[in-house]
Order: structure tokens, then sequence, then C-alpha cells
């Protein structure tokens, strides 16, 4: 498949395959990651990258696009089936691209938003003071309670009406426990706010009703097209055909999004992107997706059970998604950034992150966000989960032990034989 790479240009080559042969002899538990088919592969890497079709489908800028034309119009198609949305834009190359399209649609600099603490789950594009969201609106934020590590709705509702915000984010990057849209929607209708929200994380879930979908509830959703969506990297945006704050303007609420993408963001899409989206919503789409998405959240909640009886603190007490978040300072007495390396030397791939009341820094926090997806869709189950949990607490308790660590090591190595990932590429 890479014959004209490895020819051409040897150290990209073996780049790649360094890479895959990483992915394949190591247990992928960072809750953002996945693996996608080899079909999405397939469509990734094909020459509809060389063409340039700036505009929608049946309205572009340049000629040649009667096929890209089809390829989108899948794309939408199958979104809006998957999720039960009126309106798709399948062209964000990224999830902090979609927010930030979202805004520029529908907010002026400066406006005021209302979204999840970075500190306590929330997402960099959710108003961080290093990202643009946080440099060009005015942002405010809830987080939640630290009794039960859940979000406070009635704090939402309070914050929202001091604060009076032109929009509401509901959403995180880290937050192991469903979230009530049905709630943020009407406190977002009672301050005369959009709601958005950003489901990168749990799409997937969302898509096949293992969450809760807001998609039906809240004006516009956000999402990215691969974690547990299980597709190619990019991301898209769903919303409601009118515009519930302005309902008599020329623009409905769906011209204002896609005229926010381009040429408000972005130029020309990513056809190859957009056309592997397609296949992954095709995927989506099929029974046992619903099925991988459920055993996704039982490996989260197995997980969690395993590392309970290790003791093992974790916030909110558990998972209701596909992410768990350990307080590993509590529990270990040992910070993120040396958690992640001595884990990586086991070949156990994780994130540190900040957790609720953090006593470190970002770049060394007191947490670890672990996730099931990627090690679900390599056909791990339940009795995987709890040896993952034992290798857990032997590695974070021993983090200095040499013998420990080449056991554990071998044991991945040996577990990971019965779970095989891209056996048939040739690369």
């Amino acid at each position: 498949m890479l014959k004209s790479l490895k020819e051409s240009d040897p150290e990209i080559y073996n780049t790649i395959i360094n890479e895959v042969d990483r992915q394949k002899e190591g247990v992928e538990m960072i809750a953002s990651e996945n693996f996608v088919s080899p079909a999405v592969l397939e469509a990734m890497g094909t020459p509809l990258t060389n063409k340039y079709s700036e505009g929608y489908p049946g309205k572009r800028y340049y000629g040649g696009n009667e096929f890209i034309d089809v390829g989108e119009n899948l794309a939408i198609e199958r979104a809006k089936k998957l999720f039960g949305a009126e309106h798709v834009n399948v062209q964000p190359h990224a999830g902090s691209q979609a927010n930030m399209e979202v805004y520029f649609a529908l907010l002026e600099i400066k406006d005021k938003i209302l979204a999840m603490d970075l500190s306590c789950g929330g997402h960099l594009s959710h108003g961080s003071p290093v990202n643009f969201s946080g440099k060009h609106y005015t942002m405010f934020h809830y987080g939640i309670d630290p009794k039960t590590g859940l979000i406070d709705m009635d704090e939402v509702e309070r914050t929202a009406k001091i604060t009076m915000p032109k929009m509401i984010v509901s959403g995180f990057s880290a937050y192991p426990r469903d979230l009530d849209f049905k709630r943020f929607q009407e406190i977002a209708e009672d301050v005369g706010a959009y709601h958005m929200s950003d489901i990168a994380h749990i799409a997937g879930l969302c898509a096949t009703d293992v969450v809760t979908n807001p998609v039906p509830i809240a004006d516009v959703v956000t999402t990215t097209t691969h974690k547990t969506l299980r597709g190619p990297r990019g991301a898209m945006i769903m919303c409601k055909e009118e515009d519930r704050i302005k309902p008599n303007t020329k623009k409905n609420l769906a011209k204002k999004i896609d005229f926010g993408v381009f040429p408000g963001m972005q130029g020309g899409p990513l056809d190859h992107m957009i056309a592997a989206k397609a296949v992954a919503f095709k995927e989506a789409l099929q029974p046992d997706f619903k099925t991988h998405c459920e055993q996704i959240v039982k490996n989260a909640r197995a997980l969690a059970e395993g590392l309970l009886e290790h003791d093992v603190e974790l916030v909110s007490g558990g998972t209701d998604n596909h992410l768990l978040l350990m307080d590993i300072d509590k529990s270990f007495g040992i910070r993120g950034k040396k958690a992640v390396q001595v884990l990586d030397e086991v070949h156990i791939y994780t994130n540190k992150n900040m957790i609720p009341g953090d006593r470190g820094t970002p770049f060394n926090p007191c947490g670890l966000r672990i996730g099931t997806p990627a090690i679900t869709t390599r056909g791990m189950k339940e009795p995987e989960m709890k040896q993952i949990a034992d290798w857990y607490v032997k590695v974070l308790k021993n983090p200095d032990d040499v013998t420990i660590k080449e056991n554990v090591k071998s044991e991945v190595l040996d577990m990971i034989k019965d779970f095989p990932l891209y056996e048939n590429l040739d690369y």
C-alpha cells in the first residue's frame, strides 16, 4: 500500500510503520482516541484530496465538483439520519474550529458565553484565557459540586440569570457523567441565550442513545467525528433550521451556521475527509454499532469497579460514559507527568488531566483521564478491564520498580496478541 512512499521518502515511511506498530502493541486508553476501520482509512487516502470545492453542493466556486457533491450530500444525509438532525454541515476541519464557527455565526466579539470551566472538565475552546474563545469573548464558567463531582444545574441557572449570556455551552472534554441537556436548553430559553452543545467526546454514544442525544434538544450541536464516533479526524455542526432567538431575519439558523463555516472561517473543505466521514456515518448506522457503544460504557464501568476495588479515588465515584478521571495524587502519591511516562513504558497509553480542585498545574496535574473507546474497538470486554485496572494499580504504586514494570509490559504484550489491529493492511 505504501510502496511509492517507501521508495521516495523512507524517513516518513518508517515513521508511519513505527507508529502503526506502537498502536498494535499498546493498550490505547486516551479517551479522545479510537481506531478507524480499513474502509475509513482507504477513503482518507484517495485523490479526492486533489480537488478544490469552496462552497456547498450545487453552489461551488470551482467547476468539476459533480462527484464531490455526491460525497458531501451522502455525508450530510447519513449524519441527519444518524443523529435526527434538521441541518448538518460536514465541512469543519476540527472540533475547536467548529466551535469557533458557531461563535462567529451567532455572536459578536466580546459577547457573553457561559460554559464549563476547563479545570472542572470543560474544553480549551469553552473559554480558556489562552484560547481564542477566552480572548475574543466575555466568558463566564460553571463548575461542579465538590462533594458529588457533578454539575450543579441550579448553579448553572443562577449564574445564567446573573450574567445573562448570549450563549450557554453544554459539553466537556473530561466529565464522566451524562448531561441534562433538556435543563440546559430550558435555562438558555429562560435567559434568551442560544444553547450550543459540544458532544465531541460522546457523539457515538449520543447517536446510539447510549447516553442522551442533545441534537433534538439544543439549538446547535458541534462534534468531532473521531473519538466515540470512530470516524476520521474532523468535525461537523448540527442545528435547527429556524433561529429561535431571531426568527424573522433573512437568514435562518442553518444559513447562519453555513455562512459561519464558509466563507466565515474556512476556504476549501477537505473532500477526502468528508468522504471518510460519510463512510464512518454509514458504519455507525449499522445495528452492531449500538452494541459496540453499549460495550464502551460497560467497559468503562467495569474498569471503574476494578479501580474502586483497589481504593482508587475517581472523580464523581464512577462513570456514565466512556471515560474515567482518577485522582492519582491522592491514590498513589504521583502526579500526571510521571504517571503518563511510566505507563508509556509498559505500553499503556493515557493522558494527564486536571481534576476539580487540582493541587498541581496543567503541565503536571493530579489527575489521569482514561477511556475505553479504542480498546473496545479492538474487542476487549469486562474481563480485560479487570486486568487493566490491576496493571494501573501495580505500576502507579511502584513507578520506579523496574522489575514490576517489565513484568507488566510482558503481560500487556501477551494479552494484546488476542486483540489484533489492522491485520490485513499491507504496510
